[in-house]
């Protein structure tokens, strides 16, 4: 459809756009990046987003057809398939997938209990990667930190025999600040006591999440060896078992059965709209297809995967033309298990780098967009800021020029490629990150609509305008 459908809101958008980029544009008198006509055409995007359940649709479609896809499963096969058959029924041109190989790691028993002062189950989750107990597990005496750096302070001889629990919490931020900080200890633990001849490691889950649900995640990769073998407690779990200790000694055992399975595929799932004038250059909107295996991957990351795909769509539905430039959805496969999807991406397209004119992706739920931050050469800022005003109607404000969110694009990020971030509300989403309870229930169409509104925008703001934002193009 053209630009003709619903004028009004479209209308109500532009007027507060057309004034503030005026502002801009006048501060900037040199430095018009974004037209009035853009402005109007990223309302109409904005409206039409804002009303449509393609995004909500696909994430639905996703997490019941194929459900969780853990990285090098056969699930994530079957992902894969299922992008390339609907991203193809929508219409996008040059849709492919671009493999590799994944070390895949596939999740056994998991069972923990108190056997002495107070006998007890305990509800616990393998942490991604860990090394496998005995059949029969491993019994030993707890040993208690309240962080990492208390455990760094620790003599090794203590550990010895011990199963070591580190009873740090994660506080809840909007931003997810206070899971970088909380996620060392499941990346560090179970390398970090492995010299000491400790015989496991429980950590108290990396999330904020008050109910009975443990949570997983990958421990750091590229550390030498093994490391002990690691689970997470979920956090009433861990609050029982810190109230245990204050009695005294604990004796604990722990059994988890992973396997690892060798080499397996993955892939990249790759489409594109491309540009009418600079095919050649390209706008990429990224998320990753995999999921861990615990609950069905809807808010990490189908969310992402029905946001991106949701804000092309109604590019290539609203408008009457392409954009300019190409804009490229990127579904990146193995992300949970270290970024080797944009490893591999970044790797098998370094002959076009610096083709690539600015980059997003979603990973951060499917709540709504409150700030727009981006990381561009200062020459930039003006055409940015221009873009930002775009997303006013939509309550999102511009934020610094330091952006660090999207997980897959930072291997892009450090070859030089320009990004934005579209922040989203983070409060809740480490009660249900790598969870049994990430399904699509926890989803709200209304608010997933937004986020998509504003990746249409960017996208399309971004792959209109002639500027550039690289430091080496200005």
């Amino acid at each position: 459809m053209g630009l003709a459908f619903g004028r009004g809101l479209a209308a109500a958008c532009c007027s507060f756009v057309i004034a503030t980029a005026a502002w801009t544009q006048e501060a900037h008198p040199s430095s018009v990046h974004v037209t009035p006509e853009m402005e109007e055409t990223a309302a109409a995007l904005i409206e039409a987003a804002l009303t449509d359940d393609t995004g909500y649709q696909t994430v639905r479609s996703l997490t019941t057809e194929v459900g969780p896809r853990l990285a090098g499963s056969e699930a994530e096969t079957r992902a894969r398939a299922w992008a390339v058959k609907r991203l193809n029924a929508m219409g996008f041109e040059n849709v492919r997938v671009e493999p590799f190989s994944v070390n895949y790691w596939e999740r056994g028993e998991e069972t923990a209990e108190i056997l002495a002062p107070y006998p007890q189950k305990l509800l616990i989750t393998a942490l991604g990667g860990s090394a496998a107990t005995p059949a029969k597990g491993v019994t030993g005496e707890v040993a208690t930190f309240p962080s990492l750096a208390a455990l760094a302070r620790a003599d090794g001889a203590d550990l010895k025999g011990k199963i070591v629990f580190i009873d740090e919490r994660m506080t809840r931020t909007q931003d997810g600040s206070g899971y970088r900080a909380a996620v060392r200890k499941r990346y560090d633990t179970p390398f970090d006591v492995a010299p000491s001849g400790a015989l496991a490691v429980l950590i108290r889950s990396v999330g904020t999440s008050s109910q009975r649900f443990p949570h997983t995640g990958s421990m750091l990769s590229g550390r030498e060896g093994d490391g002990v073998p690691a689970a997470a407690l979920s956090g009433p779990d861990a609050d029982q078992l810190a109230r245990v200790l204050e009695d005294g000694s604990v004796k604990v055992k722990v059994t988890i059965t992973p396997k690892r399975q060798g080499e397996a595929q993955s892939g990249n799932v790759i489409a594109e709209l491309p540009g009418r004038e600079a095919p050649g250059e390209i706008i990429l909107i990224g998320a990753h297809l995999d999921s861990w295996d615990l609950g069905t991957g809807a808010i990490d990351d189908g969310a992402g995967v029905g946001i991106v795909i949701g804000a092309a769509h109604t590019i290539k539905e609203t408008l009457q033309k392409p954009p300019r430039r190409t804009i490229r959805i990127v579904l990146f496969g193995s992300e949970e298990v270290g970024l080797v999807g944009a490893r591999a991406y970044r790797d098998a397209h370094k002959d076009e780098l610096a083709q690539h004119v600015l980059a997003a992706e979603s990973d951060f739920g499917a709540a709504q967009v409150w700030r727009f931050d981006s990381r561009v050469a200062e020459a930039a800022l003006p055409a940015i800021d221009q873009i930002g005003a775009a997303l006013t109607p939509l309550k999102i404000f511009r934020g610094h020029n330091q952006a660090t969110h999207g997980p897959d694009i930072k291997p892009l990020r450090e070859a030089g490629v320009p990004m934005v971030s579209l922040v989203q509300n983070g409060t809740d989403y480490f009660d249900l990150h790598h969870t049994p309870n990430d399904t699509f229930d926890k989803i709200d169409p209304a608010q997933l609509a937004q986020t998509a509104a504003a990746y249409a925008a960017v996208a399309y703001l971004a792959a209109e305008t002639q500027a550039t934002f690289r430091a080496d193009r200005e």
